[in-house]
């Protein structure tokens, strides 16, 4: 049975993992989320790469604590909201939250997650796309969804499967990517590096 670490402290993705039957543990790591590529998808997979990296690290400063954790598959994963002037990472604050919130109203956007399967300390990416159109929000309920807290942890200042979901007129492309991680995309990932589907 192939040990696999989720490389991420997203609530969202272990929901998401935890949902497939898949068996993980979670090793979470920091890097440094400031990235200058100008494509959606490049961006997305370089920080999912980081990620995997920076996991992988862990990893090896474990084994001089008699942990020996290399032979594990590493999951990792960064998701962005892209409109056609920026790419939209987390909020800084409620302020940048509220600005984010008003480039997406009532106009098409695309949420992009980079994917990483690390093997052996060589990271392996993908990304996947989804097209996601929002209703006109009046600023009373921005103010109102931003006050609440929710948006400050979420990639565009939004979680589709939350109270946002009102505003969401339809999406075309994976529900799962817009949530945190595409199931689709990661199996095929995963099976192109390890031979084994998820699960």
């Amino acid at each position: 049975m192939t040990k696999l670490i989720l490389a991420s402290a997203s609530p969202r993705r272990r929901e998401i993992l935890e949902g497939l039957g898949v068996s993980f543990t979670v090793l979470a790591a920091d890097t440094d989320e400031t990235c200058h590529l100008p494509e959606p998808c490049a961006y997305a997979e370089e920080l999912a790469r980081r990620k995997g990296q920076a996991a992988w690290a862990q990893i090896k400063l474990k084994l001089k604590e008699g942990v020996d954790d290399t032979d594990a598959v590493i999951l990792s994963a960064d998701t962005v909201v892209a409109t056609e002037r920026e790419i939209l990472g987390k909020p800084k604050n409620a302020s940048d939250a509220l600005r984010m919130l008003r480039l997406l109203r009532g106009r098409e956007h695309v949420v992009v997650t980079g994917i990483g399967v690390t093997v052996g300390g060589v990271t392996h990416t993908a990304s996947c796309v989804t097209r996601v159109r929002v209703d006109w929000i009046p600023e009373e309920e921005l103010s109102r969804y931003v006050e609440s807290g929710d948006p400050l942890d979420k990639a565009g200042a939004y979680g589709i499967q939350g109270a946002f979901s009102k505003w969401i007129v339809g999406i075309d492309g994976c529900y799962f990517n817009v949530v945190g991680l595409p199931v689709n995309a990661l199996n095929h990932l995963f099976f192109s590096v390890t031979g084994e589907f998820l699960g």
